[in-house]
């Protein structure tokens, strides 16, 4: 059967687990899913269980060892100074039963859009439960112990020759995915995110543009911190389309961390609603104008999980499925089944309210910066366009 779009998901992906205090909460994926079909959003024909990753597959970005540690590590059978090599037993990423299985599965999620999207038997497909994009070939890292967009770009390569456009627009670096494809000419990133000044995991500088063969496909536009919804907009659709205009991909895969939102716990950018309105819809249009609609969209980071995750993430969905109801208020069968378990008032619109934060003190100085951080990093592109019209 031939579907537009596809979600992946199954309640199994909640079994990736660090604990009940750990901010990365795959609560938010049933939250997401439920405000959907509050909405009348999504059908059950449309919803594809995901399939584990092999190790075959794993092997194609992680270390062979390194996947047999975590295996190791999910039966308590690794030692703890073996597992802090591999950054396995940390604060921020603590070792949990059946880690291996678990992580598996959260990459097959993104392999099962990939092959929906590249056979053809969907155009668009959205794997909420991806997007952990700080994994290193040999590394736990930062809530990420497998990287399935890494492993995916890889399996993309191999498996249908194609071209890959990495989208990231976590507040977090897409640190991971970068550096696995810095020297590949055929995978370009773009990765808009918090300067790493004072947020993990302290990369993404301008200047970190590939190397090699890859020297000039790689994009980075750290914003400054406290950035509102106009300066990060206008980063996000300056970059997007003229890094899409000058790598002409086959195929987009868009990382859509929601934590740049003002109330995310762990960051300091001061967006709104707003730009997860904006985000999947330049992502579809850019899609269909290179791609012949070729999007697969993951989630990423999102530690507000009661007022900011489903709404942004339900919006990915509504685009792709070019559903016009993310306005006005919130199913209120979706916030009745969830305010007992919310530890915050649940948000009772799609739209934040206009008095949601103080103003910003340097409100002219932040856009300004950014709009300078935006021109050095598209300065390549502008340069070789420039010198081409000669």
């Amino acid at each position: 059967m031939t579907h537009d779009s596809i979600f992946v998901y199954t309640e199994d992906l909640l079994n990736y687990k660090f604990g009940k205090n750990h901010p990365f909460n795959q609560l938010r994926l049933k939250l997401t899913l439920d405000l959907l079909k509050n909405m009348q959003a999504i059908e059950d024909h449309q919803i594809i269980p995901p399939r584990p990753a092999s190790e075959e597959e794993l092997h194609l970005i992680h270390d062979p060892n390194y996947v047999n540690a975590v295996k190791l590590a999910g039966r308590e059978q690794l030692p703890e100074d073996i597992g802090e090599n591999y950054g396995l037993g940390t604060e921020d990423t603590p070792i949990f039963p059946n880690m291996h299985e678990a992580s598996s599965l959260l990459v097959g999620g993104t392999l099962t859009a990939v092959d929906a999207v590249m056979s053809g038997r969907a155009k668009h497909a959205l794997h909420i439960g991806g997007g952990l994009h700080h994994g290193f070939r040999g590394k736990a890292s930062g809530f990420c112990i497998y990287n399935d967009s890494s492993v995916a770009i890889k399996y993309i390569q191999e498996t249908y020759k194609a071209k890959v456009l990495y989208v990231d627009t976590d507040a977090h670096h897409g640190d991971g995915v970068q550096w696995s494809f810095y020297d590949d000419p055929d995978v370009c990133t773009l990765s808009i995110h918090e300067t790493g000044r004072y947020l993990f995991p302290g990369t993404g500088n301008v200047n970190e543009r590939g190397q090699g063969k890859g020297y000039g496909f790689s994009f980075n536009i750290p914003v400054d911190a406290f950035t509102e919804d106009e300066s990060w907009l206008y980063a996000y659709r300056t970059a997007f389309r003229e890094v899409a205009e000058f790598f002409k991909p086959d195929v987009i895969l868009t990382q859509n961390g929601a934590d740049s939102h003002y109330l995310d716990p762990l960051t300091h950018l001061s967006s709104t609603m707003k730009i997860y309105r904006e985000v999947p819809k330049l992502a579809h249009e850019i899609a269909h104008e290179y791609c012949d609609g070729k999007w697969i969209a993951v989630g990423g980071g999102g530690y507000d999980i009661w007022r900011v995750v489903p709404r942004a993430w339900a919006m990915i969905w509504l685009e792709m499925t070019e559903n016009p109801n993310s306005y006005g208020e919130l199913p209120l069968e979706w916030v009745n089944n969830w305010k007992e378990d919310a530890p915050v008032p649940l948000p009772l619109r799609w739209d934040d309210p206009e008095d949601l934060y103080p103003p910003i003190p340097r409100k002219n100085e932040i856009t300004e910066k950014n709009a300078q951080t935006v021109d050095k990093a598209l300065y390549p592109i502008r340069n070789r366009k420039m010198t081409e019209s000669m």
